[in-house]
């Protein structure tokens, strides 16, 4: 089992900037890849990064040149940061884990909300 625990979420204003941490517990070992998915109100959840526990990333294409996801292994958390933000970037933010089994875990959500 793998327990993920999103935090960083808020208001911002366009343009601002925001950071989100996801700290991973449990059978950490397990863990092959993590990542950031959103989804908005009416809209089905879509990909915002991954990164493997190796260091690549992948991102979608509405944040590719905004945000950045990275990866602490000795804290077993990983950070999606994001800058330039939209109002289009407002969602509730979930956590995702991958393990070596290919089980799927999410967190809570942290809701981002983008708007003057």
């Amino acid at each position: 089992q793998v327990q993920l625990v999103e935090s960083g979420g808020g208001l911002v204003q366009p343009g601002g900037s925001l950071r989100l941490s996801c700290v991973a517990s449990g059978s950490i070992f397990s863990i092959k890849s993590m990542g950031w998915y959103r989804q908005a109100p009416g809209k089905e959840r879509e990909l915002v990064a991954g990164i493997t526990r190796g260091g690549p990333t992948n991102y979608g294409d509405s944040v590719k040149g905004r945000f950045t996801i990275s990866r602490d292994n000795a804290k077993n958390t990983a950070y999606l940061q994001m800058n330039s933000l939209k109002p289009e970037d407002t969602a509730v933010y979930y956590c995702n884990a991958v393990t070596i089994s290919s089980k799927t875990y999410w967190g809570q959500g942290t809701q981002v909300t983008v708007s003057s």
